[in-house]
């Protein structure tokens, strides 16, 4: 089996007035079908850049991400800026901090949305798709409402509910618990294990949350731009297995290294720059 998502040795630098600034410093990882990881780092370490590199929504200085689905390999910054929208719609469930709801719409057209954007709405199946998703965050109740009647956990949810339209292989998160009290951000990280245990989804969280550490299967620390050190959670992994019927992984990871927390690989900025 091979990686749903590769990151090559993958760089960026922004170029400011006040001179270079190098925000990912040859990042490599690989993200397996069914993980729950976690990226960890406080403010400024790197982590949104390092999401905005997996989603491409900012293109990278070097390196190669490659994302891997239904038989197909694409090499997102390889892609058109209007052929990586294309694949994002389609392979990516983006969830933000800030929900990005629109007030104007019902809850039941917000989910519906991103089905009509990516040429996929059906009147009929895209309506009982987007009412069993609203069923699955348990706000069938309120589909006909708009999101501004509702509360910040709700929003979120609703916000989740909007990732899954399009069934796609790979959720990202970014901070989706940071403006909800404990309880509420408890309710939503409860969801993703969910999506994780008893739908096989593959999830990546950004969080300055360290608490969260042994609730992901994996979680790595991103400081200054580089992956300082990578936990492996065997628990969390033994029970997304059990919970889905499949063996637990053997005691090494893709690199034949042992399982648990360890350094990560060095900054890679050897490589010349971004491949043809």
């Amino acid at each position: 089996m091979l990686p749903l998502l590769t990151l090559d040795h993958v760089t960026k630098m922004y170029y400011t007035e006040a001179g270079e600034f190098l925000a990912l410093r040859g990042i490599s990882l690989e993200v397996w079908p069914g993980e729950f990881l976690g990226i960890i780092g406080k403010s400024g370490a790197g982590k949104s850049t390092l999401l905005n590199m997996i989603n491409g929504v900012d293109t990278l200085t070097s390196g190669e991400v490659v994302f891997r689905s239904n038989g197909q390999e694409v090499f997102v910054h390889r892609l058109s800026e209007s052929e990586r929208a294309r694949w994002r719609g389609r392979a990516l469930g983006i969830v933000h901090q800030s929900f990005q709801l629109l007030p104007m719409l019902t809850l039941l057209e917000n989910v519906m949305l991103p089905m009509d954007l990516c040429g996929l709405y059906r009147p009929r199946t895209s309506r009982q798709r987007a009412l069993e998703l609203l069923r699955l965050v348990e706000l069938e109740d309120h589909a006909h409402k708009y999101p501004t009647q509702l509360s910040g956990g709700q929003q979120q949810r609703l916000a989740i509910a909007r990732a899954l339209a399009n069934d796609p292989p790979l959720l990202i998160a970014d901070e989706p618990t940071g403006s909800l009290d404990s309880t509420t951000a408890e309710v939503i990280f409860r969801l993703f294990e969910r999506l994780v245990q008893e739908q096989g989804k593959t999830i990546i969280m950004v969080t300055h949350d360290t608490t969260l550490i042994p609730r992901f299967s994996r979680s790595i620390l991103l400081v200054d731009g580089m992956i300082v050190t990578e936990n492996r959670n065997h628990a969390a992994e033994a029970d997304r297995q059990t919970d889905r019927g499949t063996p637990p992984p053997a005691g090494s990871d893709s690199r034949g290294t042992p399982n648990g927390s360890r350094p990560a690989p060095g900054d890679g900025l050897t490589r010349p720059g971004r491949p043809a």
